[in-house]
């Protein structure tokens, strides 16, 4: 193995990463702007360097990952945002990069930019880059509760490089149309899919989901930057109490991913070159040993609902790629803003729920918070700090994007990578299998999966099946019927057969036939 000191010029090593987060109504909130707070913890990763020359004046790429606000085009930021967010976040360290991009919408987007701002430093086209996110919903929230509308607009000059909303492989008109038109009914679809394939009721899943969990919460509670730094018990996870309500059957509120926060994280990739002559210590770099990237199919094609195939071939191409397996890992963060993200991979791979590794480093993001798009730079960062502390020792970042609509994987340590060859970074081929879907009206469905929605405007049962042909279809299942809601109600409508009609709106609508 090479010495630090013999590592080519042109090999991309992550030279600082930094966090930033603040809580309402705790000492020290000063209610920080989304490029407030990217701002901080870009200049918290340029700290983290301990560079000796400008880190900051060396900037030639900085990516700023989307905020949720304005992550499709029918959102707008109550409070207003810069007309140029890349190049906001830069002027608060001081950078000017020749390319400044925001990039589309995805929590993977943060991970494949590691890879692909590490390719183009191998190539020679770039000598440090800088990927930085932030959210301020919480801080949204608390101001908009009291009236209060301060103005975040910026007018900052530059160019920069719109990618767009990246939404194609997301949106899902039908299912959308049916009130699954967010991440926890969607989500919730493919777990009742997975509980199906195991035979498990709703209350003995929900059990499942806390064992999962309770480990996740303990290492949130140690986290500074946790949005809720609270442990919490196998039984307060899974049982469902008016504090720990159904949002969408099967998980209780305290099981998904909590996008009210108010956190930022930066990572800085740059050459060993350039780190060196910016004077950053070799026990500073971490080497990029793999990154994938893979796109699922939409989840009405996929041929098992339950699963997520792109995101295990993301992993195991990864992990081919820095020549390691699974056991070699001794950290590992996969992507939790829902149960089902996790267990595809300890399914996979055999893992379980109490892994003496530990599955998140952060804490997950129902606990630690779901930072938008952004929360797998939080994952990345820990990552870095826990490798610099076990020198050789090897860590896997997993990213999800969409509904397990794309994921990417990253293998890093401190042992060197080397970058000559290529192929350390790939993006993997779609598959090719997808279910056909029909639009036409159709009379009788065979349910594979559903979830209801619980809201104070009332419940809604959706459910995807199959039509007589074998096409894939969607519905709302008649809670007025009894034995429909019986059959619903129940968590076991897996395999019923349902009259369908379309309503006056075009839904259809399900009873059991």
């Amino acid at each position: 193995m090479a010495l630090p000191t013999e590592v080519p010029d042109n090999t991309p090593v992550i030279i600082g990463v930094g966090q930033y987060s603040e809580r309402v109504g705790e000492p020290g909130y000063a209610a920080l702007s989304y490029m407030d707070l990217g701002g901080r913890a870009l200049a918290a990763a340029i700290a983290d360097s301990a560079a000796s020359g400008n880190v900051a004046g060396a900037i030639d790429m900085l990516a700023a990952i989307r905020a949720f606000e304005m992550s499709r085009p029918d959102r707008v930021p109550p409070f207003g945002a810069a007309n140029n967010v890349p190049r906001a976040i830069a002027k608060r360290v001081g950078a000017n990069p020749a390319r400044a991009i925001l990039t589309t919408t995805g929590g993977q987007t943060n991970q494949q930019l590691v890879g692909e701002f590490a390719s183009a430093i191998a190539a020679g086209d770039s000598q440090c880059a800088v990927i930085v996110g932030a959210e301020a919903i919480s801080t949204v929230l608390a101001l908009s509760a009291k009236g209060e509308v301060p103005d975040w607009s910026e007018d900052v000059p530059g160019t920069f490089e719109d990618q767009g909303f990246g939404l194609e492989d997301l949106i899902e008109p039908a299912l959308f149309a049916h009130g699954a038109s967010g991440a926890i009914p969607l989500y919730a679809l493919a777990e009742n899919a997975r509980r199906a394939r195991l035979g498990l009721g709703l209350e003995e899943y929900r059990r499942e989901i806390g064992k999962l969990f309770a480990p996740f919460t303990r290492v949130a509670a140690a986290n500074p930057h946790s949005a809720a730094p609270v442990e919490r018990s196998v039984e307060e996870l899974a049982t469902v109490t008016d504090r720990n309500r159904i949002v969408a059957e099967p998980y209780p509120r305290m099981t998904v991913a909590r996008d009210q926060v108010n956190q930022a994280a930066a990572i800085i990739v740059a050459s060993a070159g350039l780190a060196r002559a910016l004077g950053v210590p070799e026990s500073k770099w971490v080497h990029i040993h793999a990154v994938t990237a893979a796109t699922e199919l939409k989840l009405s094609e996929r041929p098992d609902l339950s699963a997520n195939p792109a995101s295990i071939a993301s992993v195991e191409a990864a992990l081919v790629r820095a020549g390691k397996g699974m056991g070699d890992m001794r950290y590992i963060d996969f992507y939790s803003c829902f149960a089902i993200p996790v267990f595809n991979q300890c399914d996979h791979f055999g893992l379980s729920a109490d892994d003496p590794r530990g599955l998140t480093l952060t804490g997950g993001l129902p606990f630690f918070g779901g930072a938008g798009n952004n929360y797998s730079a939080h994952a990345i960062a820990e990552a870095v700090q826990r490798v610099r502390g076990d020198r050789g020792a090897f860590v896997l970042v997993g990213a999800n994007g969409g509904w397990m609509s794309k994921y990417a994987t990253g293998i890093y340590s401190t042992a060197p990578a080397d970058w000559s060859v290529g192929g350390r970074f790939a993006k993997l081929p779609k598959a090719a299998n997808a279910v056909p879907a029909s639009a036409a009206p159709f009379d009788r469905a065979t349910v594979e999966t559903y979830t209801i929605n619980r809201s104070p405007k009332g419940d809604a049962a959706i459910f995807i099946g199959r039509n007589p042909a074998g096409e894939r279809v969607c519905g709302n299942a008649d809670l007025t019927d009894p034995a429909t809601a019986a059959a619903f109600e129940g968590g076991w409508p897996f395999g019923a057969q349902l009259a369908v009609v379309q309503d006056e709106r075009g839904r259809n609508v399900g009873r059991i036939a």
